[in-house]
């Protein structure tokens, strides 16, 4: 709970209201582990397709679902998002006259919840789906599948050339609501906040406190359940809320190493990676005395280093890449099994014959 103690410091206990900056941040967390987690089962599915593939064709419907256990575990028993929770913010229902004796260990209103339920877990479902049906139909308009004609395909021309105008409104009302958050003209920070009927507030000492007693009082409090039917419901509760608290534990630890690999591979840091991770330049080639069995380069390009005549069969070794005629070359490297200018061990087999155009 370390993180949540910094944000005294930063604010009075009258103004609990977070920063911008605090909300980006939350708004961002989920938003990066998403694509780290389909990098990851897209890796597996390509390495073992058999086992995994089913995860990359249904990891839309997986991370919903594994995202709906998450998100209602923590507003059921937290009052705010794994996001918010981790950040040290809760959410606060508008128009509560009690909310300052409301605990956020107490959890949200089943109305309020259902409706952050919506627009955390199935909004963001529904976006990425959409994404994906509009990145189709621009193949297919592309590709021209569907007949010029048909009345599918000026529907889909239609909706192709709305769509962006369309995403742009939407993405304006939240920078717009982000300007007014921070302008302090707007209490919340997005309008699906307003929709749901919450805000965002800081968790206070009370909040800690009871957030730490919870588990124990629980534990404390819980009987023993005496019909069969309070048995499986008690034992399904348990299955939900430990796959919820592993999702949450394995997702804080994740959070640290995908904060890390950012890090690691900003732009900024990309010098001392280079610093730390390149290999040392290699020595230039050491360039062996020249005697009688090594003759130095003649200065026209078309004489071979060997036999000082123009070249016959243009043949180049493989391991210098110098060039001499096939006859001379072929013979001192049967002899020597050595490049005759740099002493580079070659064999016959390295010998590469050179074909121009007019031969």
């Amino acid at each position: 709970m370390a993180e949540h103690g910094a944000h005294f410091t930063a604010a009075s206990v009258a103004d609990d209201q977070p920063s911008i900056f605090e909300v980006v941040a939350q708004d961002s967390l989920m938003t990066a582990v998403r694509p780290a987690l389909q990098h990851v089962v897209k890796v597996l599915a390509e390495s073992n397709p058999t086992h995994y593939g089913f995860l990359w064709r249904w990891f839309d419907e997986i991370f919903t679902l594994l995202d709906l256990l998450l998100q209602q575990h923590y507003l059921s028993r937290t009052s705010a998002s794994f996001s918010e929770n981790f950040y040290g913010l809760k959410r606060i229902v508008m128009g509560d006259t009690h909310k300052s004796q409301r605990l956020a260990s107490a959890g949200l209103p089943k109305q309020q919840l259902w409706k952050s339920i919506m627009f955390l877990v199935l909004l963001p479902y529904l976006k990425v789906k959409l994404e994906k049906l509009v990145s189709s139909l621009r193949e297919e308009d592309e590709y021209s599948i569907h007949p010029p004609s048909s009345r599918w395909k000026r529907f889909y021309r239609a909706f192709l050339a709305a769509y962006p105008f369309v995403n742009m409104a939407w993405e304006g009302w939240f920078l717009v609501q982000q300007l007014r958050y921070i302008l302090g003209k707007a209490q919340h920070h997005s309008p699906l906040l307003r929709l749901a009927g919450v805000q965002l507030g800081r968790l206070t000492v009370q909040d800690i406190q009871a957030l730490e007693h919870k588990p124990a009082k629980a534990s404390m409090m819980q009987r023993p359940a005496r019909s069969v039917s309070e048995k499986i419901k008690s034992a399904l509760k348990k299955a939900v809320g430990g796959v919820a608290l592993s999702l949450s534990t394995g997702l804080s630890v994740g959070v640290f190493f995908l904060q890390f690999l950012d890090w690691w591979y900003s732009s900024e840091n990309q010098e001392t990676i280079k610093s730390l991770t390149a290999l040392p330049t290699p020595p230039p080639p050491v360039h062996l005395d020249y005697n009688s069995d090594s003759p130095l380069l003649p200065k026209m390009k078309t004489v071979c280093p060997l036999c000082r005549k123009t070249r016959v069969n243009d043949t180049v070794l493989a391991t210098s890449g110098y060039v001499f005629c096939y006859r001379c070359v072929f013979h001192y490297v049967r002899s020597h099994q050595a490049c005759p200018i740099t002493g580079y061990p070659t064999e016959v087999q390295h010998l590469i014959k050179l074909y121009s155009p007019e031969n």
